[in-house]
Formats: structure tokens, C-alpha cells, sequence
């Protein structure tokens, strides 16, 4: 091989899609480098590794990935178990990784801080598609290396990037104040570990991170009875938040908004509806004041923001992207996710088509793909990583027939632009999509993969 052919596919992000991206390359007799900022894989998984997942595990394996564990004999967890994070990592991306067949093609610890072509800027046109990319990396020992790809797949997540307490989208007066000393949390923290016991907590946001906050700070009541729980979102209503309960496909999802219902029928939660935050103040260096933009102050001492995420595109300012200026996804994906316009989980199956960009061979994909929208399943990042394998491999045919079935939720609600609804994370019953043939083993063989208890 000579030229752009003898380089590798470098992929960004050694999470879920990451490593699918990888084994599907090397099912097409592709050459993978996987680049991770963490020092493991699944590193972001891993802070959220207490949170239950509402899929079973035959909804969060990848077809090329389980083929590639097969061969070096592992066996898969009991199809209808609901894995935790840690779950995840510990019984399926890390023997993942260990595979002889990727282990050598994974680099922990090297954080890719930009992405370029080779001896040119976003400006210039002559001759690009036939360099190189390059990726600036910071090593394991603080260096800046840098690495030639012959295409890139950004996998990296946006959990590194959540979205500021500010409805405007900004974070608000104090917020860094607030957050620098540690009463300001990120989605998902431990409840029972990080010292919520006997606190005063809100947390804000109507997505499933929020839902499993609250329910976690309510179970954490039960036994320290001093614990207050508060429940704060922007919409008039939490109809949506509560989603679609027995008609939802997925049974434990349906039951977190059930249970979720109950917590504040029972007076366990108090919730605080139409609630935008305006400024944080710290009181007496332990506790916070929220004032709202409608007058209300409340007094806390911690806050749990789940508040949802946005993509870092900042190491992407060199590369050509033409991205859907409301969410921040591909241009011809963002309508079909737009959260302000449309709640569902499900869409309809895409490939490279949907996900191609004028920078040839550069592909956002998994939860970078959704960009600021918080409806993001793992059987989605999926079959995008297989389309675009393929496509770099040649096979347009392949690559162009994609299929995805996807469970209904129960749920149908469309937000009224202007009705405060921005971080709703409910999904819509559609007509069923053409099944997917992941190829999994027996009992394995779903089009849907995880939506975890955390987007």
C-alpha cells in the first residue's frame, strides 16, 4: 500500500461506538487507532458506574464486536440481565480491548486536542482530499505527538462537556463559583458516596439523568430521614419526564418515570416547575441561594445539574463541517433529533448519507452525532459505525442499506417552541422501522441497543 491507503482509520473515543467502530474496520480489512483521553476504556462510562441501565444486555452489544469476542472465546452475560456501567465495562469493553486483535490498536491516555489536514487550514481546496489527516494528541507524559489517519471517526461522547445551569445557555452568575466548590455536581453522581446524606438537594433537569437523581436521593431519604429532596424543571409541566410508563417496550424505563410519579404524588420530592435559574450565590460557604427568573429563591446545599450535554468541537475548527445550526449534528440528522421539535428516541436508520460531511472521511458518530439532542441509543451509534466501515472499505452498497428497528416507548409529544420544554428527553411511538440483522448469536439478535439510565 502506498499513500493515504497504508494509514489507519483513526477513531476518537474508546466507549461503546469507539470500539465497534474498531472491530467493524477490522471485519473490512481496515487498519484501526483507537485514541482515548481516559486512562481505560470506557472511561466516561465509568464515572456513571453505579447507575443501572433500563436495556438489557441484548440491547448493548455490537454485531462485529460480539463476533470478535466469540472468536476468543467469551461468553456473553444473560440476554435479559439489566447490566449496570460498571457492568458494561468490566464484561464487555474490557475483554473487548483485550482481544489480540485490538489491543495493540488502542492508546489510553492521549487526548486529541485538534484535527487537521496535512499542510493545509480549513482555507485551502487544491489537493485536500488527498492528504492525510493529522490529530494532535497529548501523550501519557504530556507531550504533543501528532499522527497521520487516513480517515477519522469521532466517536469521543459529549459526557466531558455537560450543558451550564443557564436556560439561555450560559452558565449563569456564580455557577463556576458554585461548581468550583464541589456544591454544584455534575449528572450522576453517587449519592450515597459523595455526601448527599442529610443534605438539602435540587436537582435540575427532566431527562432519565435527572430522574435517577431524584429517585436515588429519595431511596437515600428513606434511611436519613433529614435528607430533602428537590426537583426543579423548566417546562410548566412533567408529564413528559414521567414517559410512557407501562407501554414504554423497555419495562424499566417505564417504570423509572412511574416511580418517578409517585415520588412526588407522595410528597417523597418536591418539584418546582417552570423553574429557570438566573444567578447562584453561595451562602456561608457551605450552601447556595437560587434565584430564579420569575423572583423565587431557594436555599440548597447541593445542586445536581442533569441539565444535558454539548459536543467539544473545538479540535475540530481546521476541518470543512456542515452541522445543523439549532443542535449541532450532521445538517441532514439534526431535524430528525431536534429536541424542541420532536422528543422521540427512536429515528429513522442512517448511515453515511445522513452523516457524510464536506471533509471526505470524517465522520462524527455515537453520541457526538446527536450533538446537543439527548435522545442518543447505542443501536444507532452502532449502525452508523457499520455504514461507515463499510463506506471507507468501498462497499457502497452496504454502506447505503441501513436498517434499525427500534422499540416504542409509549411516549408521543411534540414541545411547543417557546414552552420552556428545551431538556425534555421522552421518545414518540413511530411506525416500525425495517429490522436490523445484527448478526448476534441466538437470544442475541435485537436492533436496539442501550439508551442508559444516564442520557
Amino acid at each position: 500500500m502506498t499513500g493515504l491507503d497504508s494509514l489507519p482509520v483513526a477513531v476518537i473515543g474508546a466507549g461503546p461506538v469507539g470500539l465497534a467502530a474498531a472491530a467493524h474496520l477490522l471485519e473490512r480489512g481496515l487498519e484501526p487507532l483507537v485514541l482515548e483521553a481516559g486512562p481505560t476504556v470506557g472511561a466516561a462510562i465509568r464515572e456513571w458506574g453505579h447507575i443501572r441501565l433500563f436495556s438489557t444486555w441484548q440491547y448493548n452489544l455490537d454485531a462485529a464486536a460480539v463476533r470478535l469476542l466469540e472468536r476468543n472465546g467469551w461468553e456473553a452475560p444473560r440476554p435479559t440481565a439489566l447490566p449496570y456501567g460498571n457492568q458494561i465495562v468490566a464484561e464487555y469493553l474490557e475483554p473487548l480491548a483485550a482481544t489480540p486483535e485490538l489491543k495493540d490498536r488502542i492508546r489510553t491516555r492521549s487526548r486529541v486536542t485538534a484535527v487537521t489536514r496535512e499542510g493545509m487550514d480549513k482555507g485551502r481546496s487544491l489537493g485536500r482530499e488527498n492528504a492525510p489527516f493529522v490529530l494532535r494528541i497529548q501523550d501519557p507524559q504530556g507531550d504533543v505527538v501528532e499522527v497521520l489517519a487516513r480517515a477519522v471517526i469521532d466517536a469521543s461522547g459529549t459526557w466531558s462537556t455537560p450543558a451550564p445551569l443557564g436556560s439561555s445557555g450560559l452558565p449563569v452568575a456564580g455557577e463556576a463559583l458554585a461548581r468550583a466548590a464541589g456544591l454544584v455536581t455534575g449528572p450522576l453522581p453517587d449519592v450515597e458516596r459523595d455526601g448527599f446524606a442529610g443534605c438539602r438537594t435540587l436537582v435540575i433537569g427532566s431527562g432519565h439523568s435527572a430522574a435517577n437523581m431524584v429517585l436515588d436521593l429519595a431511596r437515600l431519604a428513606r434511611t436519613r430521614p433529614e435528607t430533602e429532596v428537590l426537583w426543579a424543571i423548566r417546562a410548566a409541566s412533567p408529564d413528559r419526564a414521567y414517559g410512557g410508563g407501562d407501554a414504554d417496550k423497555f419495562p424499566a424505563r417505564g417504570q423509572l418515570g412511574t416511580r418517578l410519579r409517585t415520588a412526588v404524588e407522595t410528597g417523597s420530592v418536591q418539584l418546582l416547575t417552570s423553574f429557570r435559574t438566573e444567578h447562584v450565590e453561595l451562602t456561608g460557604g457551605s450552601s447556595l441561594r437560587l434565584h430564579a427568573q420569575d423572583g423565587r429563591a431557594l436555599n440548597v446545599d447541593r445542586v445536581i445539574s442533569a441539565t444535558g450535554f454539548r459536543p467539544d468541537l473545538g479540535i475540530l475548527s481546521e476541518l470543512r463541517l456542515d452541522l445543523d445550526p439549532a443542535v449541532d449534528a450532521p445538517r441532514a440528522l439534526g431535524p430528525l433529533i431536534d429536541p424542541d421539535f420532536h422528543s422521540c428516541g427512536t429515528v429513522p436508520p442512517h448511515g453515511v448519507k445522513v452523516l457524510a460531511q464536506p471533509e471526505k472521511d470524517f465522520y462524527l458518530a455515537g453520541m457526538k452525532s446527536y450533538g446537543r439532542a439527548p435522545t442518543f441509543l447505542l443501536a444507532t451509534g452502532y449502525e452508523q459505525v457499520r455504514s461507515i466501515a463499510a463506506a471507507l472499505a468501498g462497499d457502497t452498497a452496504a454502506a447505503h442499506a441501513v436498517e434499525l428497528q427500534l422499540p416504542e416507548t409509549g411516549v408521543c409529544s411534540t414541545a411547543i417552541p417557546g414552552s420552556g420544554d428545551e431538556t425534555a428527553e421522552s421518545s414518540c411511538d413511530i411506525p416500525e422501522c425495517a429490522p436490523i440483522s445484527l448478526g448476534l448469536p441466538t437470544g442475541l439478535r435485537h436492533g436496539r441497543a442501550a439508551e442508559s439510565a444516564r442520557t
